[in-house]
């Protein structure tokens, strides 16, 4: 059988330290073109994972028939490389935040659903055995209507970017060979945001997954703190069903918690209550006065992002597996973030324009 033919657009440090060591293992994989800015930089790429084809001019890489793309360039650049990677007939993987554009999300799946391919966000939580235990348990006692109606929701995370977001470090398991460049997390015209975009995209990703829930309406506080984006995000949330929710995040410091991503999604509902707690590797439903707990084993909480990846080429290859994390979910935590930061600007509630329904 013939290899998947895999271009990346945006070769920088998390794809060199996650996605490739992932796929180069699978052995089904054929590396064909590389994009990325910095002509020594991307020579580095070429060389270390065997790529054909290395170019700046990310066409250049879409040129040679990959079957399969990453999309990982900064996050204002994610619409334009994702569509082109559709239109030239590959299934997509994008990283997160999808977009910084509700608009250009809810276009990314509505393009997919016309080529008929596959987008995968990069929410590796959702491919972990925390997420998939609770989802199961969700599934086990009713599926959708497990909870009852959703009443509320809590979402609370933090994790260690403080230093990569105030410009004076790196993220944990940052590669060494490709170390991550500041501009694209710093400068808002390019990252969209700052905690916000960095990782509560992720709590987002997994706590909508689970219940399904859009936002309607958003209500956002933030804290710089003398950086160039935010570093602390409290979000207020009414969701389109009538449930309303808390979304914070804040930006630890380097070494808290071994480098631990704290995470804890709450959600009652009118016949039962969900907690997922992935520092203690803990997901659990308490239904009918019974309290249910999913199998987990110590460190199924913790991030990786070795799912996404896999995802993708399985989903190209034709295999019967599930994507976690379509372009659907993706747009639905973009809008909610998009929302977020505009009710920063102005001081006031914003509206959240469901635009996937009439996209």
């Amino acid at each position: 059988m013939s290899k998947l033919r895999l271009s990346v657009i945006g070769a920088g440090s998390w794809v060199s330290a996650s996605h490739l060591p992932v796929l180069a293992e699978r052995g089904d994989v054929q590396f064909v073109g590389v994009c990325r800015t910095g002509a020594d930089e991307l020579t580095a790429v070429k060389e270390r994972w065997g790529f054909e084809v290395a170019s700046e001019h990310y066409l250049d890489v879409l040129a040679v028939q990959p079957d399969i793309v990453i999309v990982a360039s900064p996050s204002a650049f994610h619409f334009e490389h994702a569509k082109a990677a559709l239109l030239a007939g590959a299934h997509v993987l994008v990283e997160k935040p999808f977009t910084i554009n509700s608009q250009d999300a809810w276009e990314l799946d509505r393009i997919a659903s016309q080529v008929g391919r596959q987008i995968v966000v990069s929410f590796g939580h959702n491919f972990r055995p925390i997420v998939l235990g609770a989802r199961a348990l969700l599934d086990d006692h009713g599926g959708a209507d497990a909870l009852g109606v959703i009443e509320s929701m809590s979402v609370s995370m933090s994790s260690g970017t403080r230093a990569l977001l105030s410009n004076t470090g790196a993220y944990p398991k940052a590669s060494t060979e490709t170390p991550p460049d500041s501009a694209t997390w710093i400068d808002p015209a390019l990252s969209g945001g700052g905690y916000g975009q960095a990782q509560l995209s992720h709590a987002l990703g997994a706590a909508l997954y689970l219940t399904g829930l859009r936002a309607a309406e958003v209500y956002a506080l933030m804290s710089a703190l003398g950086s160039g984006v935010e570093l602390n995000d409290s979000i207020v949330v009414r969701y389109d069903d009538g449930a309303i929710g808390t979304v914070s995040g804040t930006s630890a410091h380097p070494g808290y918690w071994n480098e631990r991503d704290l995470l804890h999604i709450r959600v009652v509902g009118s016949r039962a209550q969900l907690d997922v707690e992935f520092e203690r590797d803990h997901a659990a439903l308490h239904v009918d006065g019974v309290t249910y707990e999913a199998s987990l084993a110590e460190g199924d909480g913790r991030y990786d992002c070795i799912g996404p990846p896999n995802a993708l080429a399985d989903l190209a290859l034709g295999l019967t597996v599930t994507n976690h994390a379509p372009a659907e979910l993706g747009a639905r935590t973009v809008e909610l973030l998009e929302a977020a930061y505009a009710s920063v600007r102005t001081g006031m509630p914003v509206a959240v324009a469901l635009s996937g329904e009439e996209a």
